[in-house]
């Protein structure tokens, strides 16, 4: 600001998964070698603080393992947007999102790009550049942008930290898992083809499947953190959590009731959706709901009147009348774009709703629409 020097930041979504990082890092890397004469500096922002980025396993492993140091990263706590754009200094490319939080409205004027793989909820100004498109990993989008650039454009390590990102969130390009697209596999291909000493394909993936998975270790407020997104509404917020466990070892975890409701306190949450996910061993996944609330209007579910949680009962299909479900719940089980298929289980709790969810391709980029829609 002193200097009033221009800032280009690339930046993703406020879950800072593998997905949102490398397309950070991947696409102001090529901004900044490809632009000419660039008056701005690219940077690519991490946007989490600089604390929370022990939880992101996965993320960790692959810079590491491609030699890149955490001390290179810049973290949304460690750059004052607000202050940069107040300067006139700020431009913002969004990767792997295209709405900013409520917080961040003001800076929405200085978006000028953006690379999304979800459908867009809102149409943006003629100035900025859009690429919204339904492939399975938005550094999908960063790879073609890349491939499109200058001969020697694409490094090896930027392949590397794009090819394995694509497996992960692709799920090893599992058509079973329902994520990829042939536009995933052209892009693997495509990495494969120009850099042959890269990993082979099974072992990259199970290698950051595996860190994903290890949530050994994280407190339950960490495994809440870990991959969360944050929706609001009329001043209403409404966590949802991807956890890596299935539901059964989540429900199991000791005092988990009370820690469910300190997070929601703690951050103003009206309510939180837990949602699990494991693979089996040929990468299908098996997904698992469970709306938490202490507020009725968002959650409603039979009370079971159990004073110690008995897991099996949560294999079974709730088969006693229930209240006529409230606004979360409703939408998720009457949702038909797409429908989840969910069936009701047995709670061990009258505030927690618990299901399991028939349609195991409905991962929760297909179910945040649902959930934004019923706030």
């Amino acid at each position: 600001v002193r200097q009033q020097r221009e800032v280009h930041v690339v930046m993703g979504n406020e879950a800072c998964d593998l997905d949102s990082t490398v397309s950070a890092l991947a696409l102001a890397y090529f901004l900044a070698k490809t632009s000419p004469a660039p008056k701005a500096a690219f940077v690519p922002v991490l946007n989490i603080p600089r604390a929370d980025f022990a939880l992101r396993t996965e993320t960790r492993f692959l810079l590491r393992q491609e030699g890149l140091p955490s001390s290179n990263l810049v973290f949304r706590d460690e750059i004052d947007l607000g202050g940069l754009h107040r300067a006139g200094l700020l431009s913002l490319t969004l990767v792997d999102h295209h709405v900013l939080p409520g917080a961040d409205a003001a800076l929405e004027e200085a978006v000028v790009e953006i690379l999304d793989h979800r459908p867009l909820e809102r149409q943006r100004a003629g100035g900025c550049r859009v690429t919204a498109e339904p492939v399975g990993s938005c550094a999908t989008l960063v790879t073609e942008r890349i491939a499109q650039g200058p001969p020697g454009a694409l490094d090896r390590a930027t392949a590397a930290l794009l090819h394995g990102t694509i497996l992960l969130d692709c799920v090893n390009l599992s058509p079973a898992a329902g994520k990829v697209t042939p536009r995933d596999v052209a892009c693997v291909s495509l990495l494969e083809e120009r850099f042959p000493e890269l990993p082979a394909r099974d072992s990259i993936f199970q290698a950051l499947q595996d860190a994903k998975f290890d949530v050994s270790g994280l407190t339950t407020e960490q495994m809440l953190r870990k991959d969360l997104k944050v929706l609001s509404a009329d001043e209403l917020l409404l966590a949802v959590s991807a956890i890596y466990v299935d539901l059964e070892s989540f429900l199991r975890r000791p005092g988990l009731l009370q820690d469910l409701e300190a997070f929601c306190r703690a951050r103003g949450y009206e309510g939180l959706v837990a949602m699990t996910i494991s693979f089996s061993q040929h990468n299908e996944p098996s997904r698992q709901l469970a709306v938490y609330s202490q507020n009725e209007t968002l959650r409603s579910t039979v009370s079971v009147g159990l004073g110690t949680f008995n897991p099996p009962l949560l294999k079974k299909p709730l088969k006693t009348p229930q209240p006529p479900p409230s606004q979360v719940c409703r939408a998720l089980e009457e949702a038909t774009a797409p429908s989840l298929s969910l069936q009701p289980l047995l709670s061990p709790w009258s505030c927690l709703g618990t299901y399991t969810q028939g349609n195991a391709l409905a991962s929760r980029k297909k179910v945040l629409p649902i959930l934004r829609a019923a706030l």
